[in-house]
């Protein structure tokens, strides 16, 4: 029996994932703002703060911070790309920023199932492999994460 998540979307167990599966968000509007806020608190280097001294770096104007584009990635998947029974859980990744997140990029998440393993030693759980990409509105991908995730199977009816 599915069970449905806030918004009406129905929650997948690890068994309801086959590999090619693919989840697509909604989308997310940055401006400079956000970028100066989140690099204020967590990433406070001069390209993430301040558009004059950015332009004299590798990254040609004001950018993201890449825990910024992470940080919004979690979120949209949260909201609207991964639903997952149990949330998004982590069991390691692998992450990568080709191209830097500007002001006024629209992003959003393309994810794909890569693999789906069902535990050996605990049958209630397993691991998928998804790769998840982000892209702005042009279809550039500014972030790759291919992430381990740990989700329930689903329990014996009986």
């Amino acid at each position: 029996m599915a069970s449905t998540a806030e918004g009406g979307r129905q929650e997948l167990f690890l068994d309801d994932l086959s590999v090619g599966q693919k989840f697509f968000s909604d989308t997310h509007t940055l401006d400079a703002a956000q970028i100066v806020a989140f690099a204020r608190e967590f990433d406070p280097q001069g390209f993430h703060l301040d558009d004059a001294t950015a332009k004299d770096t590798l990254f040609e104007g004001l950018a993201a911070s890449g825990w910024h584009t992470a940080a919004i990635t979690m979120k949209l998947n949260v909201q609207s790309g991964l639903p997952f029974k149990g949330g998004i859980v982590g069991a390691g990744g692998d992450i990568r920023w080709p191209r830097p997140t500007r002001p006024g990029d629209v992003l959003h998440v393309e994810s794909e199932v890569l693999e789906v393993t069902p535990s050996r030693t605990r049958p209630d759980r397993g691991i998928a492999t998804v790769r998840s990409e982000t892209r702005n509105q042009k279809g550039d991908v500014v972030q790759v994460l291919v992430a381990k995730l740990v989700l329930p199977r689903r329990p014996a009816s009986g």
